[in-house]
């Protein structure tokens, strides 16, 4: 036992000293190529080790000793996808990364440099990404963003204000009211800097508006009640506003409403303008205690 502590002891020790001084190393080990790449990533982490040999593009046949680790994780920052990094070189031939990385909250439709129209992904942060790793199943999964305008700056989009209130109500849907949230198809921030909404288009066609500035929670809570309510009307609204606080209009095209509850006219009716419904505000629920 003895011995194998001593030996043990003795091999930490000739690492730790050549980290901090390895011109000490002997040349036949600074001549090891590198040949091994190691990435440790946070629980919600998707990369994996192919991407970092591709992403850091090392020389071939480079050792160790040739690398530049500032360099090195300037490149893995490089990808909007990491937030932070950490590289160390695990001697004779492993290189080894440590990475968290961003969570997607949405998705947008790009147009790139040349001409090229991609899906990139939004963070929480407002970092724009490409995204590597994500299966189509979580892609699909995410809301459309729209009303945000990308911009350039060194090199990299720069990130998008006010995804942080997008995430929140965001995940304030997926905790209360997990069924809304799977008709949601687009997010909306363009009259988030004027008006201070959000606007949400479900699949159905209706725009909800949240009040950016209100409690996300209980405008969901009466979400929920208005929306089981409605569901029983012959067709949708084509507006719900809880930006206002205890009453919550409704809109409806009053033209849909009647096709839909009497069937096809012979005649077509002249449009008929949008009406408004504000019905009683629904007693507290637990939801909203």
């Amino acid at each position: 036992m003895a011995v194998v502590m001593a030996v043990a002891w003795g091999g930490w020790e000739v690492a730790a000293a050549l980290r901090k001084n390895p011109t000490a190393m002997p040349q036949v080990a600074k001549a090891v190529p590198v040949r091994n790449f190691s990435l440790k990533t946070n629980a919600e982490g998707v990369l994996d080790a192919t991407w970092l040999k591709r992403t850091l593009a090392l020389p071939k046949g480079v050792s160790l000793m040739e690398l530049d680790l500032q360099q090195l994780r300037a490149r893995l920052l490089a990808d909007g996808q990491v937030s932070r990094a950490s590289v160390t070189l695990n001697f004779p031939d492993t290189l080894e990364a440590r990475i968290a990385e961003r969570s997607p909250v949405a998705r947008l439709r790009a147009q790139l440099g040349s001409g090229d129209e991609r899906t990139l992904l939004v963070a929480r942060d407002g970092v724009v990404f490409e995204g590597t790793g994500f299966d189509a199943e979580r892609r699909d999964a995410l809301p459309w963003l729209a009303g945000a305008k990308l911009s350039r700056t060194g090199g990299r989009f720069a990130p998008i204000a006010g995804m942080n209130l997008v995430a929140d109500l965001l995940a304030q849907a997926r905790l209360n009211t997990e069924a809304l949230l799977a008709s949601w198809q687009i997010v909306s921030l363009e009259r988030l800097a004027s008006d201070r909404e959000i606007e949400v288009r479900t699949r159905p066609g209706t725009v909800v508006v949240f009040g950016a500035d209100g409690d996300f929670a209980v405008q969901l809570a009466k979400l929920d009640y208005q929306w089981e309510a409605l569901a029983k009307l012959p067709a949708p609204p084509t507006k719900i506003d809880l930006s206002l606080g205890r009453e919550v209009p409704v809109m409806f095209d009053a033209t849909a409403a009647a096709a839909n509850a009497k069937g096809a006219m012979a005649a077509k009716p002249a449009p008929a303008a949008p009406f408004l419904v504000f019905p009683n505000s629904p007693a507290k629920t637990k939801r909203e205690l």
